[in-house]
């Protein structure tokens, strides 16, 4: 039996549906309730002590795979339950998550409003440090601010807000520049309306769809940069929990304790993945052109 082949347009249909979908929304929805409320409540609902050591039952399998119900998901090289720390860990991410978007957002969104409706020299200069930031990789950020402070997560949401702001400034002051030209914003200025009037009453609801959109995308791009500065050791502080300092600190033992990467490399692509979808849907949702497409 032939199998019919899909052209362009319908595949990029059957995936709006799919990312539409009621149960696709629910499912993302509360799997994202699920890890914030982890980040939040994790210290106080984590079976162990996280940093208990127990040699004597040190690397024990997960419960499915040989071990004890004690520890549903093993232990570590050092005894230390790895449920708790995977737990543990999801506060890092969060942490990182609640400051990087925002302060992204806010520095690269306001530089891409000045520099798309001043242009001349504003745009110059802003575009000028876009290309900098573009042009110095972020991991060596990274290693600069943990020579001088050490690991950290302040480092973290440094580095993080340094390598992403300049998403938000090129994507705002491309629209504004189209935006500018509307005639709602010809309106405004003939009427005397002030730059900073236009730019809050009349330019900043126009971009609000594509500013949250592009947040909600970033989320998995900063849980997965704060798991692999933390994996670098250039992250998030030795004794601090996270989950790329547990893939780094088993990597020399998944030849006989696969869990020990596994599991937070699990919980990594999970947020990523869901993040995605839902970012994915929140695109479909507020943009008119995506939403009312059949």
């Amino acid at each position: 039996m032939d199998v019919p082949v899909l052209s362009d347009p319908q595949q990029a249909r059957r995936r709006r549906l799919r990312v539409r979908s009621p149960k696709t929304f629910g499912f993302t929805v509360g799997f994202l309730v699920f890890f914030v409320f982890i980040g939040l409540a994790g210290p106080s609902i984590t079976p162990d002590d996280p940093n208990a050591l127990n040699l004597v039952g040190r690397l024990q399998p997960p419960s499915f795979d040989g071990g004890t119900s004690e520890h549903l998901l093993g232990t570590d090289e050092l005894g230390r339950d790895t449920l708790s720390r995977l737990i543990h860990g999801t506060r890092v991410s969060l942490t990182a998550i609640v400051f990087v978007i925002p302060l992204a957002t806010l520095i690269g969104s306001l530089a891409g409003l000045l520099a798309g409706w001043f242009g001349g020299w504003t745009s110059r200069v802003i575009m000028a440090l876009v290309d900098l930031q573009l042009a110095l990789p972020a991991i060596l950020v990274a290693v600069f601010l943990a020579a001088i402070w050490g690991p950290s997560l302040r480092n973290v949401v440094i580095v993080l807000v340094f390598a992403l702001w300049a998403t938000w400034a090129r994507i705002v002051r491309g629209e504004t520049l189209a935006l500018k030209e509307r005639e709602f914003i010809i309106a405004a200025r003939t009427i005397g309306a002030s730059d900073p009037r236009i730019m809050i009453r009349h330019l900043l609801p126009s971009l609000l769809n594509s500013i949250v959109i592009l947040a909600t995308l970033n989320v998995a791009t900063v849980v997965i940069a704060e798991a692999g500065l933390s994996f670098l050791g250039v992250g998030v502080a030795q004794d601090t929990i996270s989950w790329g300092a547990m893939i780094s600190q088993g990597r020399d033992l998944l030849s006989v304790a696969w869990w020990l990467v596994t599991v937070p490399g699990i919980a990594i692509i999970s947020v990523s993945l869901v993040v995605n979808i839902f970012g994915d849907w929140m695109r479909d949702f507020l943009d008119p052109t995506l939403r009312n497409a059949r």
